[in-house]
């Protein structure tokens, strides 16, 4: 049996494999001293980068013919950035009562991101949905999520207790618009390399996510954070997150029904607005919040994407039966592993 075969058995997705082998060895090695400063400047250009190429990849025509559904492409945006954070909201009294003050205010962050786009088209298809509303739901939240999710961090998780100061909004136009803008203007040229070398933009795309992990939990070792979270505070959170994703996915399911989408565009919305994306969320964390302990501010966002794979994963089997008579993949690793092959966009 080859490596591959067998990493696809693994019931969870390759990544969170390779984001738990990039913490054992921040534990065992953390960077520090100059060896720290110069991964700050290997990240910092890494995320930089990054942006610009989810700039030249966002196609503004796409998004703006998608729109024409403005029902559904409303309520997704209205769930991914008004419902969840509303949720977060509720439940922030109630985190901060029962956990350190960095997890409750990760846990507020989850809810404040913008969708996924590569595992929402994923598991719209398998569950017979709408796969090119789900292509233009995804997308115009990634392309928002740059401006309204560093803007929900200011009015919302400040008050929460995440000191957000000019410096980071420096940070943000400088790694994270002017490089998003700049892709943007360079799409004409080299947007279709970009879609001929897919491969190469994942690289970059899981690379600078590990960078961003590896610095941050580096970081939290020398500083000893951990010695603050106990496998009681590590349950809570795990708790915490399937509640709110169970709150969303009942939402975005009575809400299409109630307005009476076909069941197609129903796939689409439950999956396109209950999904939180890892890939956005853990670089603009790191520019976000500096200052915080990084490493437990992302560490509700890392249990976060696990569990909202395993949810979809099981659910959009259920969809299949309904749609298709089609059943889904097996695991979630199956589900990743097509997705990656098929789509070749970001988690």
């Amino acid at each position: 049996m080859s490596l591959r075969s067998a990493l696809r058995r693994v019931p969870v997705d390759r990544f969170l494999l390779m984001l738990l082998a990039t913490i054992a060895v921040a534990a065992v090695v953390p960077a520090r001293g100059q060896v720290a400063e110069a991964f700050d400047g290997i990240t910092y250009g890494a995320i930089a980068l990054l942006f610009f190429l989810y700039g030249a990849r966002i196609s503004p025509q796409a998004v703006w013919q998608g729109l024409l559904h403005w029902r559904l492409q409303g309520l997704v945006f209205l769930f991914t950035f008004a419902f969840f954070p509303l949720v977060g909201l509720a439940m922030a009294p109630l985190a901060n009562h029962v956990l350190p003050p960095e997890l409750a205010l990760g846990l507020l962050y989850v809810c404040l991101l913008p969708s996924t786009v590569q595992s929402s088209i994923a598991f719209t298809s398998i569950a017979g949905g709408n796969v090119p509303a789900a292509l233009t739901s995804a997308s115009v939240s990634n392309l928002l999520g740059v401006v309204v999710t560093p803007a929900l961090v200011l009015l919302v998780a400040s008050s929460q207790g995440g000191a957000f100061s000019f410096d980071a909004i420096e940070k943000i136009a400088v790694q994270i618009l002017v490089p998003f803008a700049l892709g943007q203007c360079a799409r004409p040229l080299i947007g279709g390399w970009l879609a001929r070398h897919r491969p190469l933009t994942q690289v970059v795309d899981r690379g600078s996510i590990l960078l961003v992990v590896y610095a941050a939990f580096s970081e939290g070792m020398v500083a000893g954070v951990w010695t603050q979270l106990g496998l009681g505070d590590l349950a809570t959170v795990v708790a915490f997150d399937m509640v709110i994703l169970a709150i969303v996915l009942a939402a975005t399911t009575f809400a299409a029904r109630r307005l009476k989408f076909a069941k197609s565009d129903e796939i689409a919305v439950v999956f396109c607005g209950s999904k939180k994306s890892m890939a956005t969320g853990i670089p603009m964390a790191g520019i976000l919040f500096a200052g915080h302990a990084m490493a437990l501010v992302v560490l509700p966002l890392m249990l976060f994407h696990q569990i909202q794979l395993f949810a979809c994963a099981a659910l959009a089997q259920r969809y299949a039966r309904q749609t298709q008579g089609a059943a889904a993949p097996e695991s979630v690793t199956e589900v990743v592993a097509e997705e990656q092959d098929a789509v070749g966009l970001k988690v």
